[in-house]
């Protein structure tokens, strides 16, 4: 699935360049791709995640199997979660083509939660689960109790920034004066942009995308989407037409290098050295490592960002029809314990869910030598005390999510705000339809 190397003082592994295709192309699953006994008496348990969520790349699976030699892990990864999603979908409609653990990514969970909880076994009797942050299993907790997920990572956010690049434009480098420049309004992150662009003499640009500032704003508040009662409200929440003005304006004037994050051009922006900052969530360090590579090691660095945010997480999921159901409960339990969330961490910096692992020192204490001896475990620890302590979800969170990056882009490309807002809103509108 990809080199691994030292850059956190541990491994961060490249994303997994296995065809976005892998889950659609993998073997059948449910009952036809989920686990059995193999003919010498083993139990094979299937899993099928996203990216990289750190089960399979920090060893965790090799580990499990030697602690317990009767059980066989086969884990297949797709590089992209939105066809991830999308074959998802497809098996749980079918009833067919799961594995016996599936990754569910938090713009989904709320959709699953709602339609296809019957799908997925319940994990609210899991013993020794008592440890995650409430309001990340509120996540994937159904109306009558029912658990159809146990958290991985949650997405604590910080602005990752190029030192040598805020040195050429006459900014300071130290991350905490950095953070002080904009220290409680993303409006002022903007205008240091607007600083960075009258001192730097080069083609970088300041961001790389108005969505990731978009993005970065919305997930401060409890609700941006959708209310508590499950109605869409982005037309006339304040939140979500005070983030989309300020990312419009941001691409209008020229802050933003116009890519997406993970879509094409993104990686190689990194790598170029095409732009100053980055809105980050914990989980996306890992990617920008590997991304940018070995000759920009060293130059970035973490600042703590204007306002604390979560953005994205995980969970894993137990298929209700699994034929090793009970042992595949035991395995997923084991994987998102505090020990196993902390090893991720260390390894590849995905930032735990569980408050246990939150408190420990491999988790506090954390730097990493790949972003200039950075207190990663400082600074996004900081950053989960500020995360609002309700998370409002709905079904189609991440395909409103991935409409508005379409419709920043947009912008980005030469078309008016109000012009992308009327295209986002149609395309929103008739995806929730």
């Amino acid at each position: 699935m990809g080199s691994a190397r030292k850059l956190f003082g541990t491994r961060v592994v490249a994303v997994a360049s296995a065809a976005a295709l892998t889950l659609v192309a993998g073997c059948s699953g449910g009952g036809d791709s989920g686990g059995g006994k193999t003919e010498d008496g083993k139990t094979v348990i299937t899993m099928g995640l996203f990216g990289v969520m750190g089960i399979k790349e920090t060893g965790l699976l090799e580990k499990y199997m030697e602690e317990n030699p009767d059980i066989v892990i086969k884990a297949e990864i797709a590089g992209d979660e939105q066809t991830y999603y999308t074959a998802l979908q497809t098996r749980l409609a079918a009833g067919s083509g799961l594995k016996d653990i599936q990754g569910i990514e938090i713009g989904r969970a709320k959709e699953l939660a709602d339609t296809r909880a019957d799908k997925f076994a319940d994990l609210s009797g899991v013993p020794d689960t008592d440890h995650f942050l409430p309001w990340k299993q509120s996540q994937v907790t159904t109306g009558d109790g029912r658990v159809i997920g146990l958290g991985t990572d949650i997405g604590p956010m910080a602005v990752c920034y190029r030192k040598d690049m805020f040195e050429k434009a006459g900014l300071p480098t130290d991350r905490e004066e950095v953070a002080e420049l904009w220290d409680g309004d993303w409006a002022k992150y903007v205008e240091v942009g607007k600083d960075f662009k009258d001192g730097f003499k080069g083609d970088a640009a300041y961001m790389d995308s108005a969505s990731g500032l978009f993005n970065a704003m919305i997930y401060g508040s409890s609700e941006q989407f959708y209310d508590r009662n499950g109605e869409l409200i982005y037309q006339d929440n304040p939140v979500i037409k005070d983030a989309w003005e300020l990312a419009t304006g941001a691409a209008r004037d020229g802050l933003t290098a116009k890519l997406r994050q993970f879509q094409p051009g993104w990686d190689p922006g990194l790598a170029n050295s095409s732009f100053a900052t980055a809105v980050c969530p914990a989980w996306m360090l890992a990617h920008i490592s590997e991304k940018a590579g070995e000759a920009n090691k060293g130059k970035w660095d973490v600042a703590k960002a204007p306002k604390g945010a979560n953005w994205g997480g995980s969970f894993l999921g137990v298929m209700e029809d699994s034929p090793v159901k009970e042992e595949a409960k035991k395995l997923v339990a084991w994987l998102t314990a505090p020990e196993q969330q902390e090893h991720i961490f260390k390894e590849i910096g995905n930032f735990p869910s569980s408050a246990k692992a939150l408190e420990s020192p491999a988790v506090t204490g954390a730097k990493s030598e790949y972003f200039g001896n950075a207190p990663i475990g400082e600074v996004f620890g900081a950053a989960a005390q500020d995360i609002p302590d309700e998370q409002v979800l709905g079904p189609k969170d991440g395909t409103i999510k991935d409409t508005f990056s379409q419709g920043l882009q947009l912008v980005e490309q030469g078309k008016s705000p109000a012009e992308a807002w009327k295209t986002t809103d149609e395309r929103i509108r008739k995806a929730v339809d």
